[in-house]
């Protein structure tokens, strides 16, 4: 008899649903963004580009934060602040991209959910008006992760997703970028290291977590300036520009996207979270400064976790980044002594 019922007790307590991990009792929030890394220097801003930058990174993440507090998800606040970003012709990213040796756009971006582990990215598209939104339509519309060329703009037609002609991304700041670019390169190869080093990563990028308890990201660039033979960075490579798991984190890397995907820099955040126990701060400088820094690699991140820590880190001079968190504080700096 007393056998039987400790057989009973233990498939009463074996039955038991599992509590959810980390679940977000409090209704906490909170987002972050940035706007490209790089030589961002005070002496070289005027004060109209400084405040036009920051309003517009205020802007943009008060649209996110906007979303999150009525209770939207991760994932349209994320969406529907990059739009804001791809929109203005200060970052790298849709309108404002950077032109490739022909004088086009390749527009790159990706997108993870942290609930599902879903992910959709595009890259090399040259029509549409807001890269984040298609690789959003590919996570949820197609088989496939990863758009690429023509193929990802007639994917993007048949969303029915805004497209635009080349003449819609040619900002007079662009154009006069490559003609400087290729004036000072007497060959195909000459000291881009030089240039790459010395040039500003206006990649945009967002991470969410909602009061739901999920967390989403977002990247998208243009790459860059003068690039060749169809480059592709770290940006709509998930795991290197972006990754997002509700278990540890999410993440939107800029910076020289070769070395952070040389570095997996995204997910390796992630894993340090998930196996050796880092707060999302260390992580970040672990992968930043020790590992994606000692290969030569420079840039930053924006990682936030599931109980709504923000890192916002660099080996830059400088990066566009603002914070806000459930109780409305909010963060915006442009330099790295800021």
């Amino acid at each position: 008899m007393r056998f039987n019922l400790a057989i009973i007790s233990f498939l009463i307590i074996s039955c038991k649903s599992p509590e959810k991990i980390d679940e977000n009792t409090n209704n906490i929030f909170s987002i972050v963004i940035h706007g490209g890394a790089g030589t961002i220097l005070k002496k070289n801003m005027t004060k109209e580009m400084e405040a036009n930058y920051r309003k517009k990174l205020e802007e943009s993440i008060k649209v996110g934060y906007q979303i999150l507090e009525n209770g939207g998800s991760s994932q349209e606040a994320v969406e529907k602040t990059i739009h804001i970003m791809e929109n203005s012709p200060l970052f790298n990213a849709g309108k404002g991209a950077v032109l490739n040796f022909d004088g086009r756009v390749e527009l790159d971006a990706s997108f993870m959910n942290g609930l599902t582990l879903d992910a959709g990215a595009i890259s090399g598209a040259s029509k549409i008006k807001n890269p984040i939104s298609a690789a959003i339509a590919v996570m949820k519309n197609s088989p496939h992760v990863m758009l690429s060329g023509s193929g990802a703009d007639e994917f993007a037609r048949i969303q029915k997703l805004e497209l635009k002609p080349n003449s819609y991304f040619l900002t007079e700041r662009r154009v006069k970028a490559l003609e400087k670019v290729k004036l000072n390169s007497a060959s195909v190869m000459v000291k881009e290291n030089e240039y790459f080093l010395a040039q500003k990563y206006g990649t945009v990028g967002c991470v969410a977590l909602d009061k739901d308890g999920n967390i989403s990201s977002g990247t998208s660039t243009g790459g860059m300036t003068n690039k060749k033979w169809n480059r592709i960075g770290d940006a709509p490579i998930i795991g290197a520009g972006t990754y997002a798991n509700n278990k540890t984190c999410g993440v939107s890397a800029t910076g020289w996207g070769e070395f952070f995907i040389r570095a997996v820099v995204a997910y390796d955040i992630s894993a340090l979270m998930e196996y050796r126990g880092l707060s999302v701060e260390e992580a970040s400088k672990v992968v930043i400064h020790e590992k994606m820094g000692k290969l030569g690699g420079n840039g930053g991140v924006i990682a936030l976790d599931n109980k709504g820590n923000v890192a916002m880190v660099m080996n830059t001079d400088g990066m566009y980044r603002a914070h806000m968190d459930s109780k409305g504080n909010k963060t915006i700096k442009i330099y790295g002594d800021e």
